[in-house]
């Protein structure tokens, strides 16, 4: 049984990555352009927006704590699109990359993307996520 199977069908993440799915086809031409065709290996952008989705949905308040719960949660594993036995980012790594998409004012708009389809992801299921926190992040790097 794989993690897709293992992920209940109506979780709410299974919707929330599907508009995340949609958001990240729109800005890959801008993930091209940011990352160099040499170098080391780095993070696949739309694995770390989504790993820094899941970050202030479920309030982990360090990008450490975060990499170490990603080494045993599936949910955050199929979230993410990492495989079981894939092996976890090393945290400084994650810190470099995710400055990167910051820098270039990607994780803002996709973000921002993201909370202006909060909407749609209302349900009379019980499903919290702090709004604040969304905004704080969408807006980090700016003065507005």
């Amino acid at each position: 049984m794989n993690a897709e199977q293992r992920i209940a069908v109506d979780h709410p993440l299974r919707r929330i990555r599907e508009l995340t799915d949609g958001e990240l086809r729109r800005l890959s031409v801008e993930f091209e352009r940011l990352y160099a065709a040499g170098g080391r290996p780095s993070i696949a952008p739309e694995k770390l927006l989504r790993a820094l989705l899941l970050q202030v949905l479920y309030g982990r308040r360090s990008e450490r704590l975060l990499m170490k719960e990603m080494q045993y949660n599936l949910l955050f594993r199929w979230f993410v699109g990492l495989e079981m036995d894939e092996r976890m980012w090393a945290v400084t790594v994650f810190t470099k990359n995710r400055e990167l998409l910051l820098r270039g004012e990607i994780a803002q708009k996709f973000l921002q993307a993201v909370m202006g389809q909060a909407g749609e992801l209302l349900s009379d299921e019980h499903f919290t996520v702090d709004g604040t926190l969304l905004e704080a992040w969408a807006s980090r790097r700016s003065f507005e």
